[in-house]
């Protein structure tokens, strides 16, 4: 089932008619390498028997001719495979990227382009040198068919020299296979491993930890040495072996045709077109052998892309719908990281009417960010459904909905482009929307102080900005085109107070236009403007404020003990914890509402 389905195999499918061209250069090349053992034959049994110069040069002309057409098709062969292999990776290069952009979302923390070197790999395999051999070893039966009419002698060595021939080449491939897929992966690893402390270079340069992860680099990568060496030499000695009887076998031939001759069996042209006919019909296996280890590769990058894409496929067209207006909906929500069992927010129930602001407060580790995650659908339920406007929002077309979402997470994140490609989020600049988001977002005198204003060059996602700066300009790319919803992680967590005014002014226009706002904050400015306050402990809704009765905001930042009035929670028919009115206050730990700034899940 998995075959039918897997898109490497679809687009391999598509350029088979190249292949099949391919295929028939190959033939029509084939026969022609038959001229200059023919040609030899002639000149030996014809020419120097008969010293006919009008034959020598009629011969050599209509030979000459050949081999300017065998180059040609030489050259055509060549340049079919290296559009077969552009092709394939423009075809499969959109899916594969999105795949991989799907797996990063489903394994957050183990991001790895690795799939692009893969294709790479194939590319490069499919549109070189080492392909001809396969294209070329179904005629070395012929080129034996052709030594056996000279002679049967010729034909049944020629037979038993490549019979041995390809066993060197299956011993080869059983003895380096596992070895090289090994590794492969041990490479895989440490390319992963480096990638990950370059990320992190600031780090581990200031508290000097640079030697021990080094070290664990470097275990890694002679781990892949080793087993590279171990592989190359075994590789190495069939390789050579393999050569060296190849020569010896072409040079044998010979042998065994003057002693034909000697008996009168066959003659000098035939004895020597043989041994070039001999060479002709082991090049093929000794070219495979050779060229082992690159097809190798390749088949194991092979293995790893279809891997990646039946683990992750292609999203089925869905029929658009309507543009949303911002109402949304928990239904008993519980979730948890991709790959981690435990739920990390279990019985969310929540409704958010358009236009209605949230604040989410609580201590560390009480699932925040984790809501925020599963609320955008970047991360999937374990039980329950998030909706937008009464429709799952997992099955809204990300790039039709992507438009009318807002996000702002706690790592803010830009991108290689100018400032006011960050904030159109790279699509068409819209100048009046850019500089509407950066004004709302209190940055537009910032930019315009930055050397090129808008058009000022991000390079390695802005880290010559300040972490405010950033964060500023984030809020405005999740600002921009008017977003029905906005889920903002701490979004003062690097600002000052001047930011800080920015954007509680900002959440007061959103109110106004209404958009719906989901705000993970424990600042009180911000916290004075939301029509409600959620207040999550241990993953489960703690308190609520019921609409048109927001807490006071000094018992929320001072984290009393009794707040009034809120909602307190009961068991609901369906067993989980449901948020509804109380007269009494519902007690709220110091810890749940007022901590230091910091990243939690």
């Amino acid at each position: 089932m998995a075959a039918e389905k897997n898109d490497l195999r679809k687009v391999l499918a598509f350029c088979r008619r190249s292949f099949g061209y391919v295929a028939l250069f190959s033939m029509f090349i084939n026969l022609l390498m038959l001229v200059p053992p023919l040609y030899m034959l002639q000149v030996y049994d014809r020419v120097l028997t008969t010293r006919s110069q009008e034959t020598l040069w009629m011969l050599t002309l209509v030979v000459v001719f050949l081999f300017v057409v065998m180059g040609g098709l030489e050259l055509m062969r060549s340049r079919i495979l290296v559009r077969v292999g552009n092709r394939l990776d423009t075809l499969i290069s959109p899916r594969l990227y999105a795949a991989m952009f799907k797996r990063s979302l489903a394994s957050p923390g183990k991001p790895s382009a690795q799939p692009l070197n893969d294709l790479t790999s194939l590319r490069q395999f499919l549109s070189g040198n080492g392909l001809f051999a396969f294209f070329d070893a179904p005629w070395v039966p012929i080129y034996i068919g052709v030594l056996a009419l000279f002679h049967p002698w010729f034909g049944l060595f020629a037979l038993v020299a490549g019979i041995i021939l390809a066993t060197i080449a299956v011993i080869n491939e059983r003895l380096t296979k596992p070895l090289l897929t090994e590794a492969n992966g041990r490479h895989v690893q440490s390319q992963d491993l480096a990638n990950s402390n370059l990320r992190n270079a600031e780090v581990l340069h200031a508290m000097g930890m640079l030697p021990g992860i080094q070290g664990r680099w470097a275990a890694r990568h002679r781990e892949y040495l080793v087993l590279q060496s171990m592989a190359s030499d075994r590789s190495g000695l069939l390789t050579n072996t393999s050569k060296v009887l190849r020569l010896m076998f072409q040079s044998l031939i010979l042998g065994v045709g003057a002693f034909l001759v000697l008996r009168g069996e066959l003659t000098p042209g035939m004895m020597i077109a043989g041994s070039i006919l001999m060479g002709r019909a082991l090049a093929p296996i000794d070219q495979m052998i050779n060229g082992w280890k690159g097809f190798s590769g390749a088949r194991t990058a092979k293995g790893r892309l279809e891997a990646l894409l039946d683990e992750v496929p292609a999203d089925p067209p869905a029929m658009p719908l309507p543009s949303p207006r911002g109402q949304l909906t928990l239904d008993d929500v519980s979730a948890a990281p991709p790959g981690v069992k435990l739920p990390t927010i279990t019985n969310i129930d929540l409704r958010m009417a358009k236009g209605e602001h949230i604040a989410v407060v609580g201590p560390s580790a009480a699932g925040k960010s984790t809501l925020a995650r599963v609320v955008l659908g970047l991360w999937p339920t374990q039980l329950g459904c998030v909706r937008l406007d009464g429709a799952d929002i997992n099955k809204w077309e990300r790039t039709a909905l992507g438009p009318h979402l807002g996000y702002l997470p706690q790592d803010i994140e830009l991108f290689d482009g100018s400032v006011a490609e960050n904030i159109a989020r790279f699509q068409d600049v819209d100048p009046e929307q850019v500089v509407r988001a950066a004004r709302r977002a209190g940055v537009h005198e910032l930019v315009l102080k930055l050397p090129d204003g808008y058009d000022t060059w991000l390079d390695h996602g802005g880290s010559a900005l300040s972490a405010g700066q950033r964060q500023r300009i984030g809020l405005a790319r999740a600002l921009y085109g008017n977003p029905a919803l906005i889920v903002l992680d701490e979004p003062d967590a690097n600002l000052d107070d001047a930011g800080e005014a920015a954007l509680a002014q900002c959440l007061i226009e959103l109110r106004q236009q209404g958009t719906t706002a989901l705000i993970i904050t424990h600042r009180q400015r911000l916290l004075a403007n939301v029509d409600r306050i959620l207040v999550l402990k241990e993953g489960r809704v703690a308190s609520l404020t019921p609409p048109g009765r927001r807490e006071p905001v000094s018992a929320v930042a001072a984290g009393a003990r009794r707040v009034s009035p809120v909602t307190t929670l009961r068991p609901s028919a369906r067993g989980r914890s449901a948020a509804v009115p109380a007269e009494s206050a519902s007690p709220v730990s110091t810890a749940s509402t007022v901590r230091p700034d910091s990243k939690e899940t």
